[in-house]
């Protein structure tokens, strides 16, 4: 039967958008989305990076299976039964966030989502090749790259903000701390940890916290001073049965800023790259600024075995006043009433009155994604059944179908694609393409969402979710519908160029916004657009590549390696950008991004691309 026969009662709007849709929701809830919860649970970057980019593993090796989903039933058969195991998958999930292991035991969920996953993309990428023909596939090209993104979006925006509203709903009302630099001399009223007391209050549960009004009067006091009231508060803190935070790699030894050493041959090669690339050491004097404390406890003890995060940080005001230590407590029905503290210290160099807002936020984290994952589970058995009624039959059942077959095919198809001209450019190609983005993508998030003390910027889990949501959900959208056109009418060879400028060089926002760190979503949300709008168009070169490479024989299997390529060069970059960003901080580690785009746009002298590639073809009238 003509593949394409069977599609032309059948517009590929019907299922492109909502089967493209499906493949990017599982990839972005494994690679990103996961990202956000784990920042959010209070996973170090270090692990979050290298933990979530292993996941990239199964896409790798699909191509080790792709051969028995090319030749065992069909795509569409498949492409169903992935589905409904991912719905199985995503309730696994939800089940374990409560659990005291949910590290172990999510990520472990998480492995076999992949493996589920990659085995969809095989037969998605498949169908979608055999169903139309090549002028068809750079058409709709992009408005397959455009719903992908489109899932990828919803990650990292809807799926956010329904956690963001979870977390309110379920979580105490925000309190605002405000903290005045004023002049030395001022009347400064004092408070003590006891005056919050222990006892139980009446009413809703609710942050208890004093003062209300924090004001710092502007002096100096000794280094030695200030490095006591900070290591105190942080011991405070651990002994009150808070985790013990990050321990700092810099001491203070007589007088001067000195690196912990280490070493090990690793540990050598870490303080190298700090010495020479990480961030500036702030100067060590005999004097620091002034500081202030904050103590918070709750009203009331939570349920058994719940835990009420609390964060507290800068919301907005001038960045010569900051936090100091950790702005993440947790409280459990064990030390619910053990109050915890926030110091606030004055830059050095504060020499006028000043002002700034901190706010302390909480709510039931676990619950809210527990539900999110409960919400997805839910979504996918949608697409399972809504996909046996709108996706065609584009194939039959090969009769002479079986295991061995696929086995001989399986060697086959690894020869004919290593055989293919240009390969090695090819392939250097796939994996350099995005070499900066692979980095970048894994510390988008927690950039966003640490603190402004931290280097990030601070932004809540609504604003998060809000920025990339609404105006990158748009302007990605756009970026991908626009590159597929382009490609459709001019073809691949022509747009290279371009493609490889708009998703490399919108990068260098996160740069900007390092070192700015703006505290107004007029600044960030141009910034994520303008970022978006970039990547949502050059990634269209990056897909329509592949499917070039594939053609011919065994082109879904072909596309299968071309994808796992894709991953080996999101995976191995992803895995240490979580390590170097701790190493060096967040403005060096975007500009090394930036630095990284370098190859990919090296490679293109290299890359040979046939010019009509991509051009639809206008059908004769009859």
């Amino acid at each position: 039967m003509n593949s394409n026969q069977s599609t032309k009662t059948r517009s590929p709007w019907t299922w492109i958008p909502s089967l493209y849709f499906a493949e990017g929701i599982p990839y972005t809830v494994v690679m990103v989305v996961s990202v956000v919860m784990y920042k959010m649970l209070g996973i170090s970057n270090t692990d979050i990076a290298f933990y979530t980019s292993l996941l990239y593993l199964p896409w790798f090796l699909k191509p080790l299976w792709s051969p028995i989903v090319d030749n065992l039933k069909t795509k569409r058969w498949w492409i169903l039964i992935m589905q409904f195991i991912l719905g199985i998958l995503f309730a696994c999930i939800a089940l374990t966030i409560p659990t005291t292991s949910f590290f172990k035991l999510s990520i472990a969920f998480l492995w076999l989502m992949a493996f589920t996953s990659a085995t969809h993309d095989i037969a998605a990428d498949g169908f979608y090749m055999i169903g139309l023909d090549e002028g068809d596939q750079a058409f709709y090209n992009g408005i397959r790259s455009a719903f992908y993104r489109v899932a990828m979006l919803m990650g990292q925006g809807v799926f956010i903000i329904l956690v963001s509203v979870l977390i309110n709903t379920t979580g105490m009302k925000k309190v605002r701390v405000e903290v005045n630099a004023v002049a030395e001399g001022t009347n400064v009223e004092q408070v003590q940890i006891s005056d919050l007391g222990k006892d139980a209050l009446s009413g809703d549960m609710h942050l208890v916290y004093e003062p209300k009004s924090l004001n710092i009067p502007i002096k100096k006091v000794s280094t030695t001073y200030a490095d006591s009231i900070i290591a105190a508060a942080k011991a405070w803190n651990i002994a009150q049965g808070q985790p013990d935070p990050t321990v700092a790699r810099i001491k203070q030894v007589d007088g001067k800023a000195e690196v912990k050493t280490e070493k090990t041959g690793s540990g050598k090669f870490k303080n190298w790259i700090r010495d020479n690339f990480g961030a500036e050491v702030p100067e060590v004097t005999e004097y620091a600024g002034n500081l202030g404390t904050v103590y918070f406890r709750l009203s009331k003890a939570p349920e058994a075995e719940k835990t009420i995060i609390v964060t507290f940080g800068q919301d907005s005001g001038d960045k010569s006043i900051k936090l100091t230590n950790s702005g993440r407590f947790e409280f459990t029905s064990e030390n619910w009433n053990e109050p915890v503290m926030a110091v606030i210290q004055l830059d050095k160099k504060l020499d006028a009155p000043s002002q700034a807002l901190f706010d302390g936020e909480s709510g039931n984290v676990r619950l809210a994604w527990t539900v999110l994952f409960f919400f997805l589970s839910a979504m996918f058995f949608v697409f399972w059944l809504a996909h046996r009624f709108t996706l065609p039959t584009v194939e039959k059942v090969r009769e002479e179908a079986s295991i061995s077959n696929a086995i001989s095919d399986f060697f086959a198809t690894f020869v004919s694609f290593f055989k293919k001209p240009g390969i090695g450019i090819a392939i250097v190609f796939m994996l350099v393409f995005r070499l900066g983005e692979s980095q970048l993508v894994k510390l988008s998030a927690p950039f966003m969402l640490d603190t402004r003390e931290a280097g990030g910027l601070g932004l809540t889990a609504g604003q998060y979710g809000l920025t990339y949501g609404t105006i990158g959900l748009i302007f990605l959208t756009l970026g991908g519908i626009l590159g597929g056109m382009a490609v459709s009418k001019h073809g691949l060879k022509k747009w290279l160029w371009w493609f490889a400028v708009l998703i490399n060089i919108p990068n260098a926002v996160y740069i900007f916004l390092s070192y700015a760190q703006p505290s107004s979503l007029w600044l960030i949300i141009p910034a994520v657009a303008f970022e978006t709008f970039g990547y949502g168009f050059g990634f269209t070169a990056y897909m329509m590549f592949m499917i070039y490479i594939s053609r011919g024989a065994f082109k879904t299997s072909h596309y299968a390696i071309c994808t796992a390529f894709m991953a080996l060069g999101m995976m191995i970059p992803g895995m240490i950008s979580g390590w170097l960003q701790d190493i060096i901080g967040y403005q060096h580690f975007f500009i090394w991004v930036m630095l990284c785009t370098i190859p990919s746009f090296a490679i293109l002298f290299f890359v040979k691309i046939e010019r009509d590639f991509g051009i639809k073809k206008v059908e004769a009238s009859t």
